[in-house]
């Protein structure tokens, strides 16, 4: 299993260049949110998709940031804190016009700079595959 270390301490947003960066999930972003995770759940019903941007506004050990890339939200990535030294990756979604563009790698290494060495970040099994061809 792969393990990346992350930190919350540092909640400014995390620039890759003037025209990319990763930055918090806000409310206003609620529909965006939705109809990206709904590209990597294969959900498009409304109910679930509200349920689990509802777990990310209102449980304080789960986290949702965006990937934008000159004004535009492309990509969503989101995690859980399981204790105090791990984290699981839950989301990793791009839109799929931007899949070729590797923002997948960039969100989670954006990520990894932010936080540190706080957290042993670990894939959930959807995310696993993923994670190994990153490494």
């Amino acid at each position: 299993m792969v393990a990346i270390v992350l930190d919350r301490t540092n909640p400014s947003p995390v620039r890759e260049s003037s025209n990319c960066m990763l930055i918090r999930y806000k409310k206003c972003y609620r529909k965006i949110a939705m109809g990206l995770l709904s590209f990597t759940l294969n959900k498009r019903d409304i109910k679930s998709l509200q349920e689990i941007v509802d777990q990310y506004e209102n449980n304080p050990n789960w986290h949702l940031y965006l990937w934008k890339q000159s004004n535009n939200i492309i990509g969503a990535i989101g995690f859980k804190i399981k204790s105090d030294v791990n984290v699981i990756i839950q989301h990793v979604s791009v839109n799929p016009s931007y899949r070729s563009d590797e923002i997948g790698y960039k969100m989670i290494h954006e990520i990894i700079k932010q936080y540190g060495h706080k957290y042993d970040i670990l894939p959930n099994n959807r995310n696993q595959n993923f994670f190994q061809l990153m490494c």
